[in-house]
């Protein structure tokens, strides 16, 4: 790398801490720290949901996954198609109960509703379900971009990490909000430069359709069911499944919600949702045909195919960039990936902390806390967590299949008996406490099932199956 990429990375960490110093100084409560004091746009929440969702695993493992991996190619774009229906569904039935009974933790409600029991047990499982999802991402980014940059990858760890500890912890919502806008436009800016190159080196559009196989370009599987037949991206478990999926990762992950109270009104919550729902699809297949002109040219290049490893396809973009980009450029899509990585993990710091504080700290140990000491106190369990996700980066070990795939088959084990303890508040007026919390066990149990005994089954119907069964006990 040239020295000028490794200053334009620089400069952008310093830039990153300096935003956060600025926006800290507006914080006077724990409403402002973890909301924003309930007064940020709805586009700029819209932008900053997507970039945590279209976080570096993406940028990174998309593309690889629509390239390179076995069995892989557009089919990923029929995940898409779920996301409007799951946004939908929220807009009407979650978000207006969320802004009605003004929780700062969506998990409050629940004890509103059943109790706190309740409410303590998904709480519980959030933050343990999400800091080592953040683990896992935080490892999967600093491996693929130690491996291809050549700087060690405890470091690589501690720059993503302590970076975003420190913007995070000063800033609070704020901070996560707004450079999550700058990451997301940075972001976009990287597929396009990235894309272009790619497909000049390839020799345009009729190269790329000769080098791949016609399956790369099939986006629905019809036949496909996802039940034995080998097929866990045909249309129907990516649509159902990823319905299920994206109801509960948008609706009850504090992480995604949190956002979505951060907003004055309703109406705004709605206007974001919607505007994640339909942006987001263009910028998914800007990921994918990027990855295809890249896989294009891999097939061309014996030079660039040797560098990519057989066992670690994710690597393909990083080895890309490095190599094949002109100095400057290198740098500007490297600070998108390290941008697209803090965008998840300031997202995740934060509704981390907010979680623990508000079910955990206040609800148990100190209820009568003072708005200062709780101000104090957010800021040591964001720092607290920070440590947490970067240790956890550094034990995770390594990593099979595309890394894109493996978080979203671990949190498909918990997401839709999740989904299915809110319906169950929102949608039911029978279902007490204690049935929600056996539906919850039972949905998770029948999901860790499915996946040891019967591989089979596609990992996106535990989604809806883990749903319905926890629905159906609760």
């Amino acid at each position: 790398m040239h020295v000028i990429d490794w200053i334009i990375i620089v400069v952008y960490l310093i830039g990153l801490i300096g935003l956060s110093r600025y926006l800290s100084r507006r914080q006077f409560d724990v409403e402002d720290y973890y909301l924003g004091g309930r007064r940020l746009s709805w586009w700029a929440v819209g932008l900053s949901t997507m970039a945590t969702q279209l976080s570096a695993v993406s940028f990174v493992s998309a593309p690889a996954f629509v390239a390179l991996k076995p069995g892989g190619g557009l089919i990923w774009l029929g995940y898409e198609f779920a996301v409007p229906l799951a946004v939908l569904f929220l807009m009407i039935f979650f978000l207006p109960v969320y802004h009605r009974t003004r929780v700062m933790s969506i998990y409050e409600y629940l004890e509103k509703r059943f109790d706190a029991g309740t409410r303590t047990l998904v709480s519980l499982v959030f933050q343990i379900s999400r800091a080592m999802a953040t683990g896992v991402t935080i490892f999967a980014v600093s491996i693929v971009i130690s491996a291809t940059v050549g700087i060690p990858l405890w470091m690589t760890i501690l720059i993503t990490g302590v970076v975003t500890l420190i913007y995070d912890a000063w800033g609070g919502m704020r901070a996560v909000i707004y450079s999550d806008v700058i990451q997301m436009i940075i972001l976009m800016v990287g597929i396009v430069l990235c894309g272009l190159e790619a497909y000049d080196l390839v020799g345009g559009w009729d190269q790329v359709v000769q080098s791949l196989s016609p399956e790369r370009f099939q986006t629905i599987d019809w036949a496909g069911h996802g039940f034995g037949d080998g097929r866990d991206f045909g249309f129907w478990p990516l649509v159902i499944g990823g319905f299920f999926l994206y109801a509960s990762y948008y609706g009850c992950d504090q992480s995604q919600m949190q956002r979505e109270l951060s907003v004055a009104h309703v109406d705004d919550g709605r206007r974001s949702l919607m505007f994640n729902g339909l942006v987001r699809f263009p910028i998914v297949v800007g990921y994918c045909f990027m990855g295809l002109f890249i896989g294009a040219f891999a097939l061309h290049s014996r030079e660039f195919a040797a560098m990519i490893p057989s066992e670690h396809v994710d690597y393909m973009v990083p080895l890309f960039v490095v190599h094949y980009l002109p100095a400057g450029v290198t740098g500007f899509i490297l600070m998108a990936i390290l941008a697209a990585a803090m965008s998840s993990l300031d997202s995740a710091l934060n509704s981390l902390s907010a979680a623990t504080m508000s079910d955990l700290y206040q609800r148990y140990i100190n209820p009568r806390a003072s708005q200062r000491e709780y101000l104090l106190w957010s800021k040591i369990t964001t720092v607290m967590w920070g440590v947490i996700c970067v240790g956890f980066a550094f034990v995770v070990g390594h990593i099979s299949g595309t890394v894109i795939e493996v978080i979203n088959k671990v949190g498909s084990l918990f997401y839709g008996p999740i989904l299915a303890t809110f319906v169950l508040g929102m949608l039911t007026r029978t279902t007490n406490g204690t049935g929600a919390k056996v539906g919850l066990v039972a949905g998770v149990g029948v999901n860790f099932v499915l996946w040891a005994g019967f591989p089979g089954v596609s990992w996106l119907w535990w989604n809806a199956i883990g749903c319905v069964v926890a629905l159906g006990v609760g």
